[in-house]
């Protein structure tokens, strides 16, 4: 079992990340693979909504997008991470976002996912919301806490102090870790995926 942590900070080693790596320890300690994905500091284009990855499952724009599609068939379960700009998500991470659920949504579906996110006081639900509507639109179980996905801090030091935060990521890797042993158990139980219906599309122009 393997799990992809995307951290959607500019700081390959920054606060978001320092989040991310205590996942990871309680993730290990459970015996669950996990790899740290980097956005990256290249600019990442919006989605250009010409289709293509409709029928290649790649995107036109040959970036780290598809770097981590090349990854997501193969990944149990997905923690996406970012930093809060502006009581939101860092722009880089919702441009990937956007054109890597529009890309590869099949390869998401199912696969349990989580968001964690790191300010330095407010924004931190709003940013958390955000990046959650991607995995209910998809499909995806949303792994919770015993408190919302986030940490505080200004600096790594700092978000290492916040103690409840930390906490907080490592309840979170245990509960991703349980969630993918269930699923796995019930595979191995001959427990079926969910069927699924045939899409209905309502538009409401009249």
């Amino acid at each position: 079992m393997k799990v992809l942590l995307v951290n959607g900070s500019p700081h390959k080693e920054g606060c978001t990340w320092t989040a991310l790596c205590e996942v990871a320890g309680a993730l290990k300690k459970q015996g669950v693979e996990s790899e740290i994905f980097q956005v990256g500091t290249d600019p990442v284009s919006g989605c250009l909504g010409c289709g293509n990855c409709r029928k290649t499952g790649r995107c036109v724009i040959d970036d780290n997008v598809n770097g981590l599609l090349d990854k997501a068939e193969e990944t149990d379960g997905f923690v996406f991470g970012s930093p809060v700009h502006f009581a939101a998500a860092s722009g880089m991470l919702t441009s990937f976002m956007d054109r890597v659920f529009y890309a590869g949504k099949k390869m998401f579906e199912l696969k349990p996912a989580a968001s964690v996110v790191s300010c330095r006081r407010g924004g931190a639900t709003a940013t958390f919301d955000q990046i959650n509507k991607y995995f209910t639109i998809s499909n995806m179980p949303v792994v919770g806490s015993q408190y919302w996905n986030m940490v505080h801090g200004n600096t790594p030091e700092e978000v290492k102090q916040d103690k409840e935060g930390l906490q907080t990521m490592r309840t979170l890797g245990n509960n991703i870790a349980w969630l993918l042993k269930c699923i796995r158990a019930g595979k191995d139980a001959g427990i079926e995926l969910p069927g699924k219906e045939k899409p209905e599309r309502t538009n409401f122009i009249r």
